[in-house]
Formats: C-alpha cells, structure tokens, sequence
C-alpha cells in the first residue's frame, strides 16, 4: 500500500525501519507456534486477538500522530474510502488466519515461506488478468521458479515436515495478500492515494469484527496451564509484530522504492525460518530449502523485474503490499 506524505525520513534510517518490520513479521508465526503448543487456542481466535490488539495499538499511534499535527489530507471520496476499507479488512482477516492456521499445520518456516513467496506470485499473475500489466519474461521464469519451489516443497518434504493442507492454507494466505495490494493498485490507477496507516487501523476493526463469532465459535479463551506465558505471547502478538512492524514499515515503506521493499521484507521468511530450526525444533530437509531457494529466488526475480520495468517507465513508484 501506498503512504500519501512525503518522504519524511532519511533512506538510511527508512531501510532500517524496514528491516526491523521485516524480521518483527518473522517472529509472528514463532508466536503463534508457542501458543498452539502450550493452550487450545486455534488461528481464528489468535487472528481475532490480534486484529482487536492491534486495533488498539494502531488507533493510540494514530491519536498521538494527530496530536503532532502529522494528520495525512487525502482527496478520496467516500465510497473508494470505504471499499479500501473493507476489502483491506477482508483481505486482512484471510491473510492473517490462513497463516496462522497453515503455521499450525505445517510448521512455522514452510508456512511462511510458502505464504511469502507465493505472495509475489499471485500478485503478478493477478495484475495481469485484472489490470493487464506484462509480467515480462523476467516475471515469466519468476512465476515458474515459485511453482517449482511449491511443486519440491509438497512432493519432496515427506509428510513429517510438509503436510498438503498446510501448503493449501498457506497459498490461500498469500491470496489474502495478494487481494490487499491489487485492490491497492487497482483504486491508486488514477493517481488516488491513502493513508495507509489509518485505512490498516480501521481494516483491524473489519477483521475483529468479521472473525468475533468464528472465534467464539472455536473458543475465545484459551484454556492452558501456562496462562500467564500465553497472555504475554497474545500481547507479544499484537504490540510487536502487529502495532510496532506496521508502523515502521509505512514509514519505511513512503521512503524507499517497492523493488528494495520486497528484497528488505524477504528477511520475514528468512527469519521464520532460522526461529523454526534454532528455537521450535523443526527440521529442515534437503526438499525444504530447496524449495524454500526457488520461492526465494522467485521472489528476487519479480523485483528486480519491476526495477527494470520502473525505470524504462521513469516511474520511481512506491507501492508495496502488507506482509504477515
């Protein structure tokens, strides 16, 4: 999403905010893992919890922002504010329980490296049936690569470490994501812009109120022997990876181009990965980085497409897409 003030920071202190959303991002599902092991909590009431924290979190941010006089003045009209808004939110909502769902099936680092790099993907191919932008040869063999990187992930990982329906989840994650930034694209064509912390903040308010009677329905409190460790991870959940990684990303994200965005926010899989062998004890196969290459390397591969494809077009576009 794109952020409608100026660059307010210097590039070198955006790339760092960048980077430290990145890896925050990479400890959600981490998170996530220790809450499934030490309560009965499911994804849908984690992904409410989240969306309520954060939602409190993000609406201080914006208080104090308003207080400052920092308030973003954007020219929208209220049908395509309100359509931002709740298909962000809706987009939101798929994204963040998919993957919490498919971390609970199939592991922390093939979760997110599947939802992560399979992102990128669909975004590509969806541009191009709904906006008819050219992917290009270089975004041909990078839609090819995450293919092969998903086919090596689920017919060569053994059934111990990848399991098809957490794959199945993780790719329905990725098109949560991937809807959050063509609907992005798709309403900025005419030049409109938004205020991407403000339209977030209230597509929480969509999420918690789409998911309060799934999560009541799968259990709102958790039951556990441990309740003191499970309500830091949820506060964990919402403050760190949630309030904090979303604020540094827009304000990283308003300075630097989307091409570096990308290549910046592959350290979120990356770090979910190392999080997954070092703290959680899961084990990674030959097939597993493998895969985990191709869908890194596809990823790479559409940056660097879009670079080139930016610079022949003089355009120095901004534009990124959430990430988990």
């Amino acid at each position: 999403m794109s952020n409608s003030s100026g660059p307010a920071l210097s590039v070198g202190r955006s790339l760092l905010f960048l980077v430290v959303a990145g890896i925050a991002w990479g400890t959600a599902g981490a998170a996530a893992s220790l809450i499934f092991r030490v309560s009965d909590t499911g994804p849908l009431a984690l992904s409410f919890w989240r969306c309520v924290g954060g939602l409190a979190l993000l609406l201080a941010a914006l208080a104090v922002r308003s207080r400052r006089g920092r308030a973003r003045t954007v020219a929208e009209s209220r049908g395509r504010r309100a359509a931002r808004i709740l298909g962000t939110g809706i987009g939101l909502t798929v994204f963040q329980s998919a993957y919490f769902a498919a971390v609970q099936a199939t592991g922390l680092a093939v979760g997110t490296v599947v939802t992560l790099g399979a992102g990128p993907v669909l975004i590509a191919v969806g541009a191009r049936i709904t906006m008819g932008e050219r992917i290009g040869r270089g975004g041909l063999l990078a839609v090819t690569g995450a293919l092969a990187g998903l086919v090596v992930l689920v017919l060569g990982g053994g059934a111990a470490e990848v399991r098809p329906l957490g794959v199945v989840l993780a790719v329905v994650s990725a098109a949560g994501y991937a809807a959050i930034t063509l609907l992005t694209r798709w309403l900025g064509r005419d030049g409109g812009r938004a205020d991407a912390l403000a339209t977030t903040t209230w597509a929480f308010a969509v999420g918690a109120v789409g998911l309060l009677p799934f999560a009541a329905a799968e259990g709102l409190v958790p039951h556990t022997a441990s309740p003191v460790r499970v309500v830091l991870l949820f506060v964990y959940v919402a403050a760190v990876p949630t309030a904090l990684a979303y604020a540094l990303y827009f304000a990283g994200a308003a300075v630097v181009r989307a091409a570096t965005v990308s290549v910046i926010m592959l350290l979120e899989p990356v770090s979910a990965a190392l999080i997954a062998v070092a703290l959680l004890g899961e084990r990674l196969t030959a097939a597993i980085v493998l895969g985990t290459l191709l869908l890194l390397a596809a990823v790479l591969g559409l940056a660097f497409a879009e670079t080139r494809g930016r610079e022949g077009a003089g355009d120095g576009g901004r534009e990124a897409a959430v990430a988990v």
